[in-house]
């Protein structure tokens, strides 16, 4: 079975970039046009830019190709692995990043944040844990949010594994029908009322518990399945309209969400919604090109990816979650040192892929290595056989074998 592509991991660095401009650079002055910003508000320096904003203000689209990208990673992750393999390799991978770079979110704000030290406590409690927060619950950081929806992703998949019963098919099924009407209702919410009216506001404030739930961001772990599925076999006719359903769901949230976007904030109300959906699209396309291509190699030797590529991936994780509040810090005080504020921008960017290329080649393998001998400690770590000897998939997420037909040919 061949699976891996060499593309995901150059794909998430580029949409991790997009999002850290997103912030960076539009909704760091932007968010005080609907007043709601996080604690990035307290270490943040006062600099605009307006004239970028026509070609930042969609960055935040990144976040839905890391979904498909997680979809397509997870299911591969499942197919090969048993349920406690399975969890541990997902906690060893999720949680030294998230302890590693939450525990430094927290020192910035208290060394260089403006509100009191009480405020933050609570927060990185819930994000060294990466326990889903209520609707107005405070996150250390806005970009924690993304962590709800793939810790429930993760969940979801682990307890298939168990039942031995579902398969990726009914994983893939499931999500693709559950968020497509949930988003096909934000739509019709939508295309009826402004973000003034109360329906739509409702909406709105609940993304991010949905997303938690799986119903609003749903289709895009979906349609990562399904990818994944079309590169290891041809996907059926069936298949094929679930996954222009998951398409089609996908782009009704990310119009639903840019529509908020365009009609709040002044300096991007002459933009189109089109612009994430086509650049959200490009992204899934390249994905499914590549998808296809592995199919139609199968059987040979592929050449070795750079390690770059590797270290790319990597790098994107604490990437994501120092960019906003750390990497806000930093851009203050690039700013007060007397640089301007688009230098400090880039070169801030720049400083952070070097402290994120540290965090995962030099501090998160320590934490892992403690993390590992930890869980040996108290409990029995899963046995993991050679690879020569795995099952192709897994057993409960067995992708759809051909079935054989005897024909009988009467005698002449």
């Amino acid at each position: 079975m061949k699976s891996h592509l060499p593309l995901l991991d150059p794909l998430r660095f580029w949409a991790a970039l997009g999002v850290a401009i997103f912030h960076q650079m539009f909704w760091s002055w932007a968010w005080v046009s609907i007043d709601v910003p996080g604690f990035e508000r307290t270490v943040a320096a006062d600099v605009l830019y307006p004239s970028a904003a026509p070609f930042t203000w969609f960055g935040w689209v990144g976040v839905e190709i890391f979904f498909v990208i997680s979809g397509f990673v997870i299911a591969n992750s499942a197919s090969t692995s048993s349920p406690g393999e399975f969890l541990l390799g997902r906690a060893l991978r999720i949680y030294p990043a998230v302890w590693v770079c939450a525990t430094a979110t927290l020192l910035v704000l208290l060394l260089f944040g403006s509100g009191p030290a009480s405020e933050f406590i609570l927060p990185y409690i819930h994000a060294m844990l990466m326990v889903p927060k209520g609707v107005t619950g405070q996150w250390l950081d806005e970009v924690y949010w993304t962590l709800a929806a793939e810790t429930a992703f993760y969940g979801l998949v682990f307890c298939a594994m168990l039942t031995k019963k579902v398969t990726l098919r009914h994983l893939a099924w499931g999500l693709t029908i559950y968020s497509a009407i949930f988003n096909a209702v934000a739509l019709l919410v939508a295309s009826c009322t402004t973000p003034s009216d109360l329906p739509y506001l409702v909406i709105l404030m609940f993304r991010v518990p949905c997303a938690a739930f799986l119903l609003s961001h749903g289709c895009f772990f979906a349609l990562g399945i399904w990818l994944f599925i079309s590169a290891n076999r041809e996907l059926t006719r069936l298949e094929q309209v679930a996954v222009a359903v998951t398409c089609l769901s996908g782009a009704a949230e990310i119009y639903f969400f840019a529509s908020f976007f365009l009609t709040s904030i002044p300096a991007v109300s002459d933009q189109s919604a089109l612009v994430p959906i086509t650049v959200w699209a490009a992204a899934v396309l390249l994905i499914a090109i590549a998808a296809k291509r592995s199919r139609r190699s199968a059987g040979t030797a592929s050449p070795e990816a750079p390690p770059y590529l590797r270290t790319l991936g990597l790098i994107t994780y604490p990437l994501y979650l120092t960019h906003n509040v750390i990497g806000t810090a930093i851009i203050r005080a690039l700013v007060q040192a007397g640089l301007d504020a688009t230098s400090a921008v880039w070169i801030a960017l720049g400083l952070l892929v070097l402290v994120c290329w540290f965090i995962c080649a030099k501090i998160e393998p320590v934490v892992r290595g403690a993390l590992t001998l930890t869980v040996a400690y108290f409990g029995k770590l899963p046995e993991r056989q050679p690879k020569s000897r795995r099952p192709a998939l897994a057993p409960g997420l067995r992708l759809p074998l051909p079935v054989s037909v005897k024909v009988k040919v009467a005698a002449s």
